[in-house]
């Protein structure tokens, strides 16, 4: 049976009808869901505001006055010498204002339930990762050895979500006041990330130096290469030697040519520094620690004349100098492809 013209158009018309409905049906589908999805976030972060306000920390106190040996030690560390913070009428760095303040391994008994509530029910929404991002500090007065420390915490402020490299979560910001004998020394605000850790991204796959282009005129160079032996063309007519190869003579023309073996002795005619872009693969030559950074790339002179293109390997980048004595070596990059490089001597 044949469809007439208007049986074609009646079925091409509910084709269409139905592939609308079902693309707006999944619209819609997606639309509440995302909005579903918006309603739950609110809801969540509304749980985790009712937490501002609410003490982190109550009348806590410092395991220790503040003392001039922690102070000598924080100033070694830190490489700080300024005059005040030694002698009879020393005060303490402004920064360690935290430093007097912390429990050690054994913790402080004076943190509060509500802030371990808080964190309780964000690692039960996934986010049981931590890291501290930053800390805000503001100075009211010196501190001085003999001053007794006390403080109280407040749970400030919880953001909403976040999405990080890291991962998704919240940042949970609290505020410490630092008191000196009962006097406000100082406020230390202190922020970290509770979240859910990022799913780990895929490896990318080990950069590979650039194949070398292997064709009948310089075939027999990288058989050489693959015997451990740097060939060099000579020509059979005027005993011209020649690099890169060519199919004839650059100085009398003729297509005839052997080989001769350079002895691997050389010195640096010239060179640049590549900075950029990053090449790992050109870089991890024997420290896998400095790949993506710069490299040294030679004309290097060899001891029968010719030039030759190449890395230099032994020495830093920057201690390569024109004139520089180096060795022919032959370098494995990968399983399939070693290559002829030259090693300096910083000498």
């Amino acid at each position: 049976m044949t469809a007439t013209a208007d049986e074609s158009g009646t079925t091409a018309a509910r084709t269409t009808a139905a592939r609308t409905t079902a693309a707006r049906t999944t619209a819609a589908r997606t639309t509440a869901a995302r909005t579903t999805e918006a309603a739950e976030t609110d809801r969540f972060h509304a749980l985790l505001k009712a937490f501002e306000g609410q003490p982190a920390a109550t009348a806590g106190q410092g395991k220790d006055p503040v003392n001039a040996p922690m102070i000598r030690h924080w100033c070694e560390a830190m490489g700080d010498t300024h005059p005040a913070y030694r002698g009879p009428d020393a005060v303490a760095p402004p920064t360690m204002l935290q430093a007097w303040t912390m429990g050690g391994l054994s913790g402080h008994a004076d943190r509060s339930s509500s802030y371990d509530e808080l964190l309780t029910l964000l690692d039960g929404a996934g986010c049981t990762s931590v890291v501290a991002t930053d800390c805000e500090q503001e100075y009211l007065r010196p501190l001085r050895p003999g001053d007794a420390i006390t403080f109280d915490a407040v749970i400030e402020s919880v953001s909403p979500r976040k999405s990080t490299k890291l991962g998704t979560g919240h940042f949970v910001t609290t505020r410490t006041n630092v008191r000196a004998n009962g006097e406000l020394a100082g406020t230390h605000r202190f922020r970290i990330l509770k979240y859910a850790p990022a799913a780990p991204r895929e490896k990318k796959p080990t950069a590979r130096r650039p194949r070398p282009v292997v064709n009948r005129d310089n075939a027999g160079f990288w058989a050489g290469v693959e015997d451990h032996k740097l060939l060099i063309q000579r020509c059979t007519v005027c005993a011209t030697l020649r690099f890169p190869w060519l199919p004839g003579c650059n100085a009398c023309a003729s297509p005839d040519w052997d080989t001769v073996e350079a002895a691997g002795a050389g010195t640096v005619f010239s060179y640049v520094v590549m900075h950029h872009p990053p090449f790992p693969a050109f870089t991890a030559h024997e420290d896998g620690a400095a790949e993506a950074g710069p490299y040294a790339v030679a004309l290097v002179e060899l001891a029968e004349g010719v030039r030759m293109i190449s890395n230099i390997t032994g020495v830093p980048y920057d201690k390569v100098r024109i004139g520089m004595p180096v060795q022919l070596e032959f370098l494995r990059v990968d399983e399939d492809l070693e290559l002829p490089v030259f090693r300096g001597g910083e000498g």
